[in-house]
């Protein structure tokens, strides 16, 4: 698990403002593909993916021609490419949330793509309308790269923890409505309906995203807790879970979300940081299965092992 090492640091207050940008332009780029992909269950289908150089929508049908529009968090550009190896492309720089919107629009239009999305945030108090965020907003390159490489790093924890479960697991992806990486594991019970409430977000949305009952942990680089965090929750939230203990020391239950909480610093500043995250990863579902009482001899397996398949089960 050392995919980049060491863990970088990331203080949010020192790209706090950058990061507004890229979490407003990475709901522009997500939006796009909401428009276009076919809905999957939880809205999957409309999630970012962490590649080595960045973020990615993967192959979006538009108008029957796959689009894939991918951040890269390299070079530093905003990539569009089509099927049959048409590209357009614009520098990731400092600009107004309206100018990315109608750079990357014209982007997708130049390969024939259509780009007409819903044009507010979502999921954000007080959204400015895409079109009408015309402040500038810094773009802090290094900053980026930092936080692309604590991605990576988290990227690949999520992905094992991802192998040790045998029932419905989502892909690690980032939501771009509240600009968090996470990974799902799922009973295979129905959940009561979501009471919903969320800023800008139609409760039908949360409700079916919330269908089942979920064990959840995922990264926040910052927005809402003030600094890098991880979480793990549950949905519905069982009774005696915040009493459980979880590993390591620093991770608390936080009564006002309902979910564990673990500063990414407590993780980057550990001897074994993928280790230390792991077993947050593993603590803290321990928690929610067991309180829930999920069915965990039929849900689990031993974690996955690089170029060894399982042995088979049952024999």
């Amino acid at each position: 698990m050392n995919a980049v090492a060491p863990w970088p640091d990331i203080p949010y207050d020192a790209w706090q403002e950058t990061c507004g940008a890229l979490h407003l332009w990475c709901q522009i780029v997500g939006k796009y593909r909401l428009r276009h992909a076919p809905w999957v269950n939880h809205s999957w289908h409309a999630t970012l993916y962490v590649t080595s150089r960045g973020l990615t929508t993967g192959p979006i049908p538009d108008r029957q021609v796959p689009v894939t529009v991918s951040f890269d968090f390299c070079d530093h550009h905003l990539v569009v490419e089509a099927a049959g190896g048409q590209r357009s492309a614009f520098d990731l720089e400092a600009m107004s949330v309206a100018e990315f919107r109608a750079r990357f629009g014209a982007a997708v239009e130049a390969l024939g793509g259509d780009c007409d999305i819903h044009g507010r945030p979502n999921e954000l108090p007080d959204p400015i309308p895409f079109a009408e965020d015309t402040a500038t907003r810094p773009y802090d390159a290094e900053a980026v790269q930092r936080f692309h490489r604590a991605l990576l790093c988290v990227q690949d924890v999520f992905e094992r923890f991802r192998t040790g479960f045998h029932g419905k697991v989502s892909p690690v992806h980032l939501f771009w409505g509240s600009f968090d990486l996470a990974v799902t594991r799922f009973s295979g019970r129905r959940a009561p309906p979501h009471p919903g409430g969320m800023p800008y977000l139609p409760d039908i949305i949360t409700r079916e995203a919330y269908s089942h009952e979920v064990s959840s942990a995922g990264f926040w680089p910052g927005a809402g807790a003030g600094e890098a965090m991880f979480y793990s929750y549950a949905y519905p939230t069982p009774s005696g879970m915040s009493d459980r203990p979880v590993t390591p020391k620093a991770a608390v239950w936080n009564a006002e979300l309902g979910e564990f909480l673990l500063p990414y610093d407590a993780v980057r500043t550990a001897d074994d940081p993928a280790g230390t995250l792991l077993a947050f990863l593993q603590s803290t579902y321990d928690a929610a299965a067991d309180t829930a009482g999920w069915d965990r001899p039929a849900l689990e397996r031993a974690l996955g092992r690089r170029g060894t398949p399982p042995a088979e089960e049952g024999r």
